[in-house]
């Protein structure tokens, strides 16, 4: 592929990225930088805290981005600093509140960094602890430890696994492969977004035999 076609494949994917960035709502998308070169999208300027991971789901769903360079500049949600009591105060009530959240998450406090510690048995646990928490306010990052409880492996687990991706109407699993090494589950090949790629990854936790993935699939259009 010559530089030329490249180049201007870069400069309509940079469209098509500020496209979805103006038409999310509640980012204020004018003050977003977007660059490209060879399909990977930096994203850069000062953004709320509350918009922070929004611009970066709407740049990875966009057709053709392969990769996310993160430059962007995050603003205190609040001029007033809490301190680490109300941020703990804050973290139990949402913990508790939550019905996809057991009891065995906690959370250790430094400053405004947090990291989340304890098992669970599903993957969307984790990722729903994680969620509650992440814009509450005075917390700036949310680091998540948690793991998930050690379970035997079924013999028919990885052909399960492949027959849920091969089913999955969100996926070409033409070009996925999933292997098993005891409660790792790994997938390789490649997919056409990053969205088809969080969804194979989700495919994969969704199985009871898996306490690992190892995400191994490029992003590319086919």
């Amino acid at each position: 592929m010559s530089t030329l076609t490249t180049a201007s494949q870069d400069l309509q994917l940079q469209s098509a990225v500020l496209e979805e960035l103006h038409w999310t709502p509640n980012l204020k998308a004018a003050g977003i930088g977007v660059t490209v070169h060879d399909s990977t999208v930096t994203l850069s300027g000062e953004v709320a805290d509350s918009e922070y991971l929004p611009v970066k789901r709407a740049a990875m769903r966009v057709h053709g981005v392969s990769n996310i360079v993160d430059e962007l500049i995050v603003r205190p949600k609040m001029p007033r600093h809490l301190n680490e009591a109300e941020i703990a105060e804050e973290i139990e009530c949402a913990l508790t509140w939550a019905s996809n959240v057991p009891p065995t998450v906690r959370a250790q406090i430094d400053g405004a960094n947090v990291t989340l510690t304890g098992e669970v048995d599903w993957d969307f646990q984790r990722e729903a602890a994680q969620h509650v928490i992440a814009h509450l306010r005075g917390i700036h990052t949310v680091v998540n430890q948690i793991s998930l409880t050690a379970r035997p492996c079924s013999e028919e687990a990885v052909r399960r696994i492949r027959n849920a991706l091969s089913r999955n109407a969100q996926l070409d699993a033409t070009h996925i492969t999933a292997t098993l090494t005891g409660t790792t589950a790994t997938l390789t090949g490649h997919v056409r977004s990053w969205a088809e790629k969080k969804q194979a990854r989700t495919t994969a936790w969704s199985s009871p035999d898996v306490v690992h993935v190892d995400d191994r699939l490029d992003v590319h259009a086919h």
